[in-house]
């Protein structure tokens, strides 16, 4: 089976979800591994305010579609693209 791997838009830092069981929430799973990740220091130590924020500008892509916080995420491997980083 082959996997489709979406282009990663420029001027963005992209998140790789490998989940063994779907969640409910975005936000919950993303602020995880931007807290867990080492490569973009600013994502790393985003406040909550802040990461809401990007929410709401749309700066949240999940397969190339604004996001939401209160989107679900499919159990597996999902490519999360945070643009301006």
């Amino acid at each position: 089976m082959n996997e489709f791997i979406p282009p990663q838009p420029p001027r963005s830092f992209r998140v790789v979800l490998d989940l063994s069981k779907a969640a409910k929430r975005l936000d919950v799973v993303l602020l995880a591994a931007l807290r867990d990740q080492k490569e973009n220091l600013n994502l790393h130590t985003i406040s909550r305010v802040a990461f809401k924020k990007l929410f709401t500008e749309g700066r949240v892509l999940i397969k190339g579609q604004r996001a939401t916080v209160s989107s679900g995420v499919a159990k597996g491997i999902t490519y999360i693209d945070i643009l301006g980083y």
